[in-house]
């Protein structure tokens, strides 16, 4: 067991391919996203505008945390065909692409992390490759269909993964019709429907996508491991705070299976908890935890930082 420490690659970066160089045009969308969101300074904030966000970047990071990662990556617990297309519809809307997309690249991640041929490892390739330089080349923008054959036998998911930008253009639309509908009836809250769409929408999606990131970059730089993986991923209450449990990041390198990545009350995982609540009505089921051989080694372990 491990204190927080540097990371145990010193070499020379790896250098860049040439299909891994920026992709302006192919990055058009994301970019967009965040120069949209710089019309904050023109259109204002209110607090109804301030809660909006807020709530959409909470509904949509546990659709991340428990669908697109847990869930679709994993398969950590088991629910409906129709809530399956629900959390992937929530997941879709944050602009990170489809779930097929997603669950594959990160499959990729997990067998080969921190090695050269992991996708995102900031060991090996920088903070800034892995936070999201290798989202805005053109390397990887096709999904991995061989290792997701288990979820592409649905059409309904096929379709929200090469249609992936209809979910996000459905969530602005609705915010800018809120704005539109609170402008009209109740002018006293002093927001508007561009207000909405920039602050509710596109703010939140901005810092949706960078506390998202934030897992793959910081959470293998920064924390404390409590389990000798062979990679370098780290617990952060910190980053699990702001990522409803993601954080604990070293658990969940440890036992990728388990649904549960707070392997212990006082590592607050509130996707977890929200999953344990989903499963006492009958959404989820078969939520799979660490083995008790795991607790048991951990018990000694430093706390993360």
């Amino acid at each position: 067991m491990k204190q927080a420490q540097l990371p145990r690659f010193y070499g020379p970066k790896l250098a860049r391919r040439p299909d891994e160089r920026f992709d302006f045009w192919g990055s058009l969308a994301f970019l967009s996203v965040h120069v949209a969101a710089l019309a904050i300074f023109f259109t204002g904030v209110s607090w109804v505008a301030v809660g909006t966000a807020l709530f959409l970047y909470a509904i949509r990071m546990w659709a991340i945390t428990a669908g697109f990662h847990r869930y679709f990556s994993h398969r950590s617990f088991q629910t409906s065909r129709w809530m399956q297309f629900l959390i992937g519809f929530l997941a879709t809307s944050s602009g990170q692409k489809g779930p097929l997309w997603w669950a594959a690249h990160h499959r990729h991640h997990h067998r080969y992390s921190d090695t050269d041929e992991d996708i995102h490892s900031p060991v090996r390739r920088g903070f800034w490759w892995s936070h999201c330089g290798w989202i805005v080349c053109d390397r990887y923008v096709a999904t991995q269909s061989d290792l997701i054959e288990d979820f592409t036998k649905y059409p309904e998911l096929r379709f929200l993964d090469k249609h992936f930008i209809v979910p996000p253009f459905i969530l602005g639309t609705l915010t800018f019709l809120w704005g539109l509908v609170l402008n009209t009836y109740f002018p006293s809250l002093g927001t508007s429907a561009p207000q909405m769409l920039v602050v509710g929408f596109f703010v939140s999606t901005v810092v949706l996508y960078h506390a998202t990131f934030s897992i793959n970059s910081l959470a293998h730089l920064i924390g404390s491991r409590r389990f000798d993986t062979k990679d370098d991923s780290r617990n952060n209450f910190w980053l699990a705070l702001i990522t409803f449990g993601e954080g604990w990041h070293n658990n969940h390198h440890r036992y990728p299976q388990s649904e549960r990545q707070g392997f212990f009350w006082w590592e607050l995982d509130i996707s977890h908890l929200s999953l344990k609540i989903l499963s006492w009505i009958g959404l989820v089921w078969n939520l799979k935890t660490p083995p008790a051989f795991l607790l048991e080694e951990s018990k000694s372990s430093p706390p993360a930082i």
